[in-house]
């Protein structure tokens, strides 16, 4: 009987619906296993261009059914291809027989460019379960190939390889053997017994060496344990039959195991009892003082103020002072204390240029600028003012810390016996000064590929070389491996008490995804309120496997468990507030060598990340989406010549012939965060004197913002209990799918006592094929009262939404808001992305109102909203002292080897466009006509400028009308260059309506631009304006045969759902 093709094992939602509309005929069909019940399956059914999905449940015989409504009896089936076969005919309550199976793609297996392994696609390489079909009767022409296949890649290994007489056991199994163990399995014998013998036949020597291993430990054990412990029964067996088969084998090792870690303990115990028993007196041990942090020295800047006056900035972190003093002079012009310092503003047009503003006796702020040497000099300034600021704040737990990354493919030799240019960023690309690169940082990570050394020596080397450096004994964290892959976690001391819920995990994806020399492991915790996870990873290599690569990603994206189980049903990258991912992710540049050559010389980097597959395949949507990665200015860190920097090695021998490895980005480091959070990168590099490895080691450093346990200023039960509440007044969902499954939305929240859940959806409409429009009104969505009132605690908190089927219960797409900017007495509208399994799933909009009782408004200044950034034009602030809002981050969601966007490309726009919104023009932009499609929808509106909300004070949305307060356009004095309305870190926001706040909310915002260009800073305490929506690029949106609008020319209006079949549809 041939295997049941038609089973795909686990792949998602997204792929099934496309493998299906490849398919394109009515009852074509496959199934796949469920995502929200384990041991279930999904069956998908295509009819009518709409895919039918019906769950497969086991019951508690293991007898499976196809889920059905209620008072419809279920047939029961002992195996899955027999349920199939039985539906195969009409009449079963499906909508459609099943008639057509879609296949599981076939892939002969072919070789990596580096002999190393050989991977199909997560979810073609698949096998169907023993109660889903049998393995063939008879091997087919490609199976008798398999083990010369195998045999050449064992070939390949044997002069890497010092166990030679263990590979010539494995040589004879894959030449008479290999094909018989499959033969055994179809007649039932429950193991591939043929390997097991080979297996027990090449461990023999190991039954020697374990007894006289165990040996020696069960005397050194009786020496601390006066009574003669019973020799283990492993031991007694192995003495009476020395049988070498493998149970005997691993009992042994399971001795020696639990001898060794239980004789630390008997050891100390017993020595605890003598010095008890014969009051006997340890000779005490005098030690010194554990080594504390070197004091930092006292910096100086030599910066130009005003056009020609030189000066010097003498920075003092230790006092937390900053001395002004002239060029030549032995006395201080004026010294600053760190308290008297309100703001730091960075000059975009000018990268060296600074505005530092302090308080006088006077009771007015000074401003001035100063101009530094280079921009490395003007972030080193700023890190020891930000250091300083942290010194010296009275504040019992840190809210901003500092995370170094590092990654390394070792090349499976011994490092050198120094890695401080790594361990402390100095190298190529973008550099810390030196003034700043010894300041320890609070947390390390570590990733390494192909690393040969034992894992505590590994530990021990860093930990090592880390108080050489930073003269501080670094906290283990975490230690993740998989064969050569490691991740390595080390923090401070002090913060060693505010990590928790530490959690590891680690994915194969070598050989059948079973072998681990390829793959990926994990990291994640919680720093105090914030959560971090960690990915190392060694993906495949060769220029021409980015395909592979790809699925690689998806399959860690989808198998890594990592952070808070109740968050399992989230996309991996949005259960984390900060989520790094780094690693020999072996993507390569599609150039000839000698351009690639030539390009390096001249330092032409852009060229080439134009034509880097990573950049071309995130700019496809492909793999790490909404990722961000610092800039790129250092040279390709793979395949340098061992010993040498100055030479790349193209050429690699193998066996199989000459491989061409062109040099490329293979070692690199993204990372994603919730929306309006903070982070920012500080230095994105490579060393240039570590050459023991083909790769050069890479590093990136970061400015992160963390939280910490919210102490009310009233203690609770002080007086009656006001509650926050978070009200939806609309939701709108548009899903890729083919699916017309009703849904409901959950919330999850670690602001909420428990997961909140709407009702189902209250219109629907899916007359464009492809997509679902869903919708719920407020009666249907529930009101959210978060723990905590306080608007200091909320504006720190991020709602976590998944929209669910309600039959299935599998999701379509997540997505995460944060609470910040949706604070106020009117309501807000937010835009954003869905997710599932590392794609892209579809958009959601809405309307949210955050209230907060008045009398919990109060709230403070971060530690790093002191530092913002401002346009060359503003002028200096002579005025009141100055508390911005946080700056906005420059966060990419695109990369930057490529043209940068200059208008907002937010999918969800084009997926919303043709929804009814008023805009009118900008000032001084001609009108723009709409076109109206064929069908009365709206088409891609592109006008050449920005758009600003009707005068009118009134905006459609969602065919009712809404009033909005009339605005300007509102600029962004303090925001970095490309972080307008099109780049802001936020959920998208569209509209912001503070008009209501009344006095519940005070804040202070940067003042709009004034029509003369200059953007004076000054203290806002007013209501803030409508925030300008951001333009939407005229890009080509896919339209449906025999359709004219784009796809938002939705109808809006709840239609009549057609009546169910008899099994219950998801």
């Amino acid at each position: 009987m041939a295997a049941a093709s038609w089973y795909h094992r686990d792949i998602s939602r997204v792929v099934a619906e496309e493998l299906l509309a490849r398919a394109g005929r009515d009852g074509s069909f496959l199934v796949r296993d469920s995502e929200s019940v384990a041991g279930a399956y999904a069956l998908c059914l295509l009819f009518q261009r709409h895919v039918h999905t019906y769950r497969i449940l086991p019951d508690d015989e293991g007898l499976l059914s196809v889920q059905t409504i209620q008072g419809i009896q279920a047939q029961c089936f002992r195996t899955l291809p027999d349920l199939i076969c039985a539906y195969q005919h009409p009449n079963n309550g499906l909508v459609t027989p099943l008639l057509y199976p879609v296949h599981r793609a076939r892939r002969a297996p072919d070789e990596d460019s580096d002999g190393e392994d050989v991977q199909g696609r997560g979810h073609t390489a698949s096998t169907v379960p023993p109660t889903v079909g049998t393995w063939p009767s008879a091997p087919t022409a490609s199976q008798t190939h398999i083990p010369q296949q195998l045999h050449q890649r064992l070939q390949e290994q044997i002069h890497s390889s010092p166990a030679s007489d263990f590979t010539g056991f494995m040589a004879e199994y894959l030449n008479h053997h290999v094909q018989l163990d499959p033969e055994a399995l179809s007649l039932g014998h429950p193991q591939l017994r043929h390997l097991s013998t080979a297996l027990a036949t090449a461990c023999r020597p190991l039954h020697s060496e374990i007894d006289f291993t165990l040996a020696g430990l069960e005397t050194l054990a009786r020496v601390f344990d006066p009574p003669a412990s019973p020799r283990s029964p492993a031991r007694e067996q192995a003495l009476l039959t020395g049988d070498p088969d493998l149970e005997l084998l691993l009992h042994k090792i399971s001795s020696v195991n639990h001898l060794l870690s239980s004789l630390e303990k008997k050891v100390l115990k017993s020595l605890q009892e003598m010095v008890s028993r014969h009051d006997l007196a340890l000779p005490s041990v005098v030690t010194g003082p554990p080594p504390s942090a070197k004091p930092l020295a006292v910096q100086s800047f030599e910066v130009k103020a005003g056009k020609s006056q030189r000066v010097v900035l003498l920075v003092d972190v230790e006092s937390g002072t900053v001395a002004v003093t002239k060029r030549g002079s032995g006395s201080p012009e004026e010294v600053i204390p760190q308290d008297k310092i309100l703001q730091l503003i960075k000059y975009q047009s000018v990268q060296s240029k600074v505005r530092l503003v302090w308080a006088r006796e006077s009771q007015k702020s000074l401003g001035r600028d100063f101009i530094f040497p280079s921009a490395r000099k003007r972030e080193a300034f700023c890190q020891l003012l930000q250091l300083m600021k942290i010194q010296h704040s009275n504040l019992d737990e840190p809210e901003l810390i500092s995370v170094y990354i590092g990654t390394w493919n070792m090349g499976s030799t011994p490092p050198p016996r120094s890695l401080a240019s790594w361990l402390t960023s100095r190298g190529l690309g973008h550099t810390q000064d030196e003034t700043t690169a010894c300041i320890p940082h609070d947390i390390y990570v570590i990733g390494t590929q192909e690393n040969s050394l034992g894992d505590r020596e590994w530990v021990e080397f860093l930990r090592a070389s880390l108080k050489t450096l930073m003269a501080i004994d670094y906290r283990v964290v975490a230690l993740q491996c998989l064969w050569s892959i490691k991740i390595v976690v080390l923090v401070k001391p002090e913060h060693e008490r505010r990590i928790s819920h530490v959690h590891t995990s680690s994915v194969k994806t070598g050989i059948a995804n079973t072998l681990g020399n390829k793959g990926a492991v994990g990291v994640s915790f919680l720093f105090n309120g914030t959560s971090f996870g960690f990915i190392n990873c060694h993906l495949t290599s060769g220029s021409e496997k980015t395909h592979r690569r790809n699925q690689n990603y998806s399959d860690i994206l989808h198998s890594l468990v990592l952070g808070d189980k109740r968050l399992g049903g989230f996309d991996l990258t949005l259960r984390f507030t900060h989520l790094f991912w780094f690693g020999d992710l072996n993507y390569r540049l599609d150039m000839g060598m000698e351009d690639i050559l030539a390009h390096i010389t001249k330092k032409e980097f852009q060229a080439l990340l134009a034509v880097d597959q990573l950049n071309l395949e995130r700019e496809k949507n492909k793999v790490f989406l909404r990722f961000s990665e610092g800039d790129i200015s250092f040279p390709p860190t793979y395949r340098y010549e061992r010993g040498s920097r100055d030479t790349y090695v193209w050429q690699k021998f193998k066996p199989t012939g000459v491989r061409i490895n062109v040099p490329s980005w293979c070692d690199r480091i993204l990372w994603k965060s919730h929306p309006e959070t903070h982070l920012v990168c500080n230095s994105y590099g490579c060393t240039d004197d570590i050459v023991t490895s083909d790769h050069s080691p890479v590093f990136a450093t970061f400015e992160v913002g963390v939280t910490s346990q919210f102490v009310p200023k009233e203690a609770p039960g002080s007086r009656p209990e006001a509650l926050a509440c978070i009200e939806w007044e609309s939701i709108e969902v548009i899903l890729k799918t083919t699916s017309r499954s009703k849904c409901y939305i959950e919330f999850h929240s670690y602001c909420l006592e428990e997961m909140q859940r709407s009702g189902e959806n209250t219109f629907q409409n899916y007359d464009i094929p492809g997509f679902l429009k869903l919708g719920w009104s407020a009666k249907h969505l529930p009101v959210l009262n978060p723990i905590l009132p306080d608007l200091e605690y909320l504006g720190d908190q991020h709602l976590l939404l998944s929209i669910k089927g309600v039959e299935s219960c599998e999701s379509y797409g997540e997505c995460c808001i944060a609470l910040r900017s949706m604070i106020g007495s009117a309501a807000q509208q937010f835009e954003t992305f869905l997710f599932h399994r590392g794609e892209e799933t579809g958009s959601m909009r809405g309307w949210v109102r955050v209230r907060v009782p008045t009398e919990r408004c109060s709230t403070r200044e971060r530690l790093y909203e002191w530092i913002s950034f401002e346009e060359e034009d503003a002028e200096p602030v002579t005025e009141a002292p100055l508390r911005p809002k946080p700056a906005l981050q420059r966060l990419r969601s695109r990369p930057r080897s490529l043209p940068e966007a200059t208008d907002y490309t937010n999918p969800a726009y084009f997926i919303f466009e043709g929804v009814p919104n008023t805009w009118v023009p900008a000032p001084g932009e001609a009108p723009h006509k709409q076109a109206e499609s064929p069908a009365g929808g709206q088409r891609c509106r592109s006008p050449p400028g920005p758009r600003v909300p009707s005068c009118s004070g009134e905006e459609q949305w969602g065919g009712r009308s809404r009033r909005v307060a009339p605005s300007p356009s509102c600029g962004h004095p303090l925001s970095p260059p490309g972080v307008g309305h099109h780049k802001r870190p936020k959920s998208a926001i569209l509209a912001r309506d503070a008009a209501g706040l009344g006095g519940c909310f005070v804040a202070t915002h940067p003042s709009p631009v004034s029509p003369e260009g200059r953007g004076d800073i000054q203290e806002l305490r007013q209501p803030q304006r409508v925030l300008q929506p951001p333009p939407r690029p005229c890009r080509e949106v896919p339209r449906p045969p025999g359709k004219g609008g784009a796809l938002g020319a939705l109808d809006l209006e709840a239609r009549p759902r057609p009546a169910d079949p008899q099994p219950a549809r998801m």
